[in-house]
């Protein structure tokens, strides 16, 4: 008998599994945004999704329809979410218009950020926050850290000046 693998193949040692309003339409928007492949999908009663996986570039990510009443809600239902799902591409650019064409809310337009990566922030339809960035420069750690508090700075003056952090890059930040 052939031996079982602990971790499926194809699988990282850490895969999200996301409770969403609507996994089918979930499905369908990640598909459009990120590109993804759908591997399975397994239905539920009354027609709603028990457990379906996606494939977004190498990333395995579970999902199903929310089920508040067993203690799985999803972000849109609890008014947000504090994880983000951090994607790189190779251009961040066009991955964030094409977020946005397909449904996603950009919350921070693609901008070259002080740690090397162009970076852009986005919510989709069901509540969930995205990041795409694309990885522009190797920061030596030093150097990190000294743009690092600069750039805190700036983010707490846009704070004061009423400025939604993410809604506005800070001044001084670059941006292409």
């Amino acid at each position: 008998m052939p031996k079982v693998r602990p971790i499926p193949k194809g699988y990282h040692t850490v895969t999200p599994g996301l409770a969403v309003p609507s996994a089918a339409e979930f499905i369908k928007f990640c598909k459009k945004a990120f590109g993804a492949t759908e591997l399975m999908r397994l239905p539920g009663p009354g027609g709603s999704v028990m457990h379906a996986e996606i494939l977004i570039g190498d990333s395995h990510i579970m999902v199903g329809d929310e089920m508040p009443g067993m203690g799985s809600p999803s972000a849109k239902t609890l008014g947000g979410s504090p994880v983000n799902f951090y994607i790189y591409t190779t251009d961040c650019d066009a991955a964030c218009k094409k977020a946005a064409k397909a449904g996603a809310t950009v919350q921070m337009p693609p901008t070259d950020m002080f740690w090397g990566d162009r970076y852009c922030r986005l919510v989709d339809p069901f509540g969930n926050c995205w990041a795409l960035a694309t990885h522009i420069e190797d920061v030596d750690p030093k150097e990190m850290k000294k743009r690092g508090a600069k750039f805190m700075k700036d983010m707490a003056a846009a704070a004061a000046a009423g400025q939604a952090p993410c809604d506005t890059p800070p001044a001084g930040a670059p941006s292409a």
